[in-house]
């Protein structure tokens, strides 16, 4: 039985242009048009030197506290590509440091995301990469294995495809599937643009703001004097 060892080398198709559409909005507008369903749960921390980056997933499945995969996974993905982790979300053990996240940055990759914890923050604060995961330990991985490369993951409460499109910033990470990627990409730059208009309304004491009026009077609202 090869469950448990075992890495699927598929090669999958990479959207330049879309990416980089998607790097020039806020992950929070990203997620808001997938109804706010996306979003990796809080508590993922950017501890990268790039603090905000768009990819295409390329997925990992590791035991908890270990990393063989990890690092295998670091030489098969391609430049501008997100390593998602599903590391189990447990934060006794690292299971990436300055060693590991430094040789994925000379590959080019544009970030992990790791649902663990990883350790030489200091370093990985200076180097040209994102790195997101739930917390730090100084604890060291083992290197013994099982993982899966290249299957669905779960990864801080998303299951992540490989292909899907990753966005994260400073707020966390958002999950696009790859098959909605395009469109919610659209949606997205529109909700952008509405929100550019809203911030202009406010600084000049024009936001109109009478829906909210109207949505507590619709359920019933009590106003007492």
């Amino acid at each position: 039985m090869t469950i448990g060892f075992r890495v699927s080398e598929r090669e999958m198709s990479r959207d330049p242009a879309l990416i980089e559409r998607a790097a020039a909005l806020p992950v929070a507008n990203i997620g808001d048009v997938m109804n706010r369903m996306q979003a990796m749960r809080g508590g993922f921390r950017a501890f990268g030197g790039q603090r905000s980056v768009v990819g295409h997933a390329v997925t990992v499945r590791v035991r908890a506290g270990d990393n063989l995969m990890l690092h295998r996974v670091i030489d098969l993905a391609q430049p501008g590509d997100v390593v998602v982790c599903d590391g189990g979300g447990d934060l006794s053990i690292a299971v990436a440091g300055d060693l590991m996240i430094g040789h994925a940055t000379r590959r080019g990759l544009a970030a992990l995301i790791i649902d663990g914890a990883v350790r030489d923050i200091d370093n990985l604060g200076k180097m040209d990469i994102g790195v997101w995961a739930c917390g730090a330990t100084p604890a060291g991985p083992y290197k013994d294995g099982p993982g899966e490369i290249g299957y669905p993951v779960s990864c801080g409460g998303q299951v992540v495809m490989p292909g899907d499109l990753i966005a994260a910033d400073e707020d966390g990470v958002v999950v696009i599937p790859r098959a909605d990627a395009a469109a919610v990409i659209a949606a997205a730059e529109a909700h952008a643009a509405k929100e550019v208009q809203a911030t202009a309304a406010i600084a000049a004491g024009t936001w109109d703001r009478v829906w909210v009026q109207e949505s507590l009077a619709a359920k019933g609202c009590q106003v007492s004097r």
